[in-house]
């Protein structure tokens, strides 16, 4: 009872009073990796400030073949209204700074070693100084929550302020998961075969070493007999909600598979390691993924059909409001595995108002800021992209979109590609190699691919675009290869669709 109170008088401490409160901060627990490149504080107009922690995150750096990890930086609180956001950059003078993503317009003011600006709704930052993106600092500026269950409710289990390992969590039926703001859970979240399961909170969630001078080559985290030991798995469960948190994994940051009605909102993920995808789908159902920041050394975003235990389509998944940072492989893939004995059907597919920081891979087989490979005999159908924001990148292509046979990983060409619909797809920058669209062969093709409002580099892609050479395809403009066994590619603008 004595640990209950002194946890609660913590917490309390650590919020105030949510009904009042329109700016909340956190405390770092004590022993948690901690970095010094950066002093953040916040304030509210006419107020005190005050000083946000600034946790580290590894991240990866690929020169030639080879991965070299680097210490990035990243802090968090809760607003509402207006808060101004100073930052101090301890490393040195400001000579110039970025604020990403740039969609968001925010131009900082630089005075010696600071830089401030205001923020006026929730944000998921990147603070780039002197064209740094690998010692930057993620800054993620959350909506006030709306829910916070009770600690003393036996259907929760509640992480309060402090430093907790868990081993292997595993969820049951009807429970709610809670890691607050200023709690870090060292070990593994497993979801399998249950339903109404909630993962709420503003805490950090990782399976790596919380110790800053542990080293990750001599630490394993817990073991869960036959899984893939990812962060968050979810498989063959309904009806799970994860909410707020921030994950540093060793492998996948979420692992959904054969589940139906799963929703993650305002999710943020760091990982450095080979084989550490940000958020994988297999043959699931009714997910929705919202208000992410993913900063990935794999795919952010995978969705497959059948591969190792898991069987069934993918179908009717939503990705919107996210900001990917690919640091190796895609931002986005779809496609790639499948069940080439009782053939996948990936289908309805939206994503919305996606902001793509960085691509960075030298495997041109694995390129394409938005990749839809279809492999293992699956079929992909209705899937669209719309408001896609593309920064320039430092290696990969904007969209690669090929029926393929990868010996690595299938055992089949995928069955085609059909109805694929960009929208407003945005990119300016100069290191985009050529992106492709191909079939496989008569029978596995391309259809009906259409882009409206393409802009590359301000200017609009269509096939009746001014300037354009009659023998010109449009694809030629727009630096994307049009290959065999391809129908119905068109580009147009909105005022001739």
């Amino acid at each position: 009872m004595k640990k209950r109170i002194i946890t609660l008088f913590l917490l309390l401490l650590c919020i105030g009073n949510l009904a009042k409160a329109q700016l909340i901060t956190c405390n770092a627990p004590d022993g948690a990796a901690l970095t010094t490149d950066f002093t953040v504080r916040v304030r509210q107009n006419g107020k005190g400030w005050k000083t946000v922690p600034t946790y580290m995150a590894k991240v990866t750096n690929k020169v030639n073949t080879n991965s070299e990890y680097q210490l990035s930086s990243f802090a968090y609180f809760d607003f509402s209204g207006v808060v101004e956001v100073a930052v101090t950059y301890n490393r040195g003078i400001v000579k110039q700074a970025r604020v990403r993503p740039l969609s968001f317009g925010i131009s900082p003011k630089i005075q010696s070693n600071k830089v401030s600006f205001f923020l006026d709704k929730p944000r998921n930052l990147s603070i780039e100084i002197n064209g740094d993106i690998f010692h930057n600092l993620q800054l993620f500026a959350n909506p006030l929550e709306t829910f916070r269950p009770s600690w003393a409710d036996t259907s929760v289990t509640y992480f309060g302020p402090g430093i907790h390992q868990v081993g292997v969590l595993k969820a049951r039926s009807n429970q709610t998961i809670y890691i607050a703001a200023g709690a870090i859970v060292q070990g593994q979240i497993l979801i399998d075969k249950v339903e109404n399961v909630r993962v709420l909170g503003r805490g950090i969630l990782t399976q790596l070493p919380v110790s800053p001078k542990a080293d990750i080559k001599n630490t394993s985290p817990a073991i869960i007999p036959g899984s893939r030991n990812d962060q968050l798995t979810i498989t063959f469960s309904k009806n799970v909600e994860v909410n707020g948190i921030i994950v540093l994994p060793h492998k996948y940051s979420v692992l959904i598979g054969q589940s139906a009605g799963v929703k993650i909102s305002n999710f943020k993920s760091f990982s450095f390691e080979g084989n550490a995808d940000g958020i994988d789908v297999f043959c699931s159902s009714d997910v929705a993924i919202s208000d992410i920041f993913m900063r990935n050394s794999d795919d952010c975003i995978a969705i497959y059909g059948h591969r190792w235990n898991y069987y069934g389509n993918s179908k009717n998944i939503t990705v919107a409001n996210a900001t990917l940072w690919a640091d190796v492989a895609h931002p986005i893939l779809i496609g790639t595995h499948g069940d080439t004995n009782n053939p996948d059907t990936l289908e309805n597919m939206t994503f919305k108002n996606i902001d793509i920081l960085e691509q960075h891979e030298h495997q041109i087989d694995y390129q394409g800021c938005i990749a839809l490979n279809a492999g293992d005999s699956n079929l992909l159908n209705q899937i669209s992209f719309e408001n896609i924001r593309v920064e320039d990148f430092r290696e990969g292509q904007l969209v690669n979109i090929r029926v393929m046979f990868n010996h690595y990983y299938n055992t089949s060409p995928g069955r085609g590609i059909q109805n694929i619909y960009f929208k407003d797809i945005y990119f300016k920058g100069s290191h985009a190699n050529i992106s492709v669209i191909a079939g496989y062969d008569n029978d596995r093709r391309i259809k009906n691919v259409v882009f409206e409002n393409l802009k590359i580099n301000g200017i609009g892609i269509a096939d009746d675009m001014p300037g354009k050479p009659s023998y010109y395809k449009t694809a030629d403009m727009a630096n994307i290869l049009i290959g065999e066994h391809t129908d119905g590619i068109r580009f147009i603008s909105s005022k001739n669709k």
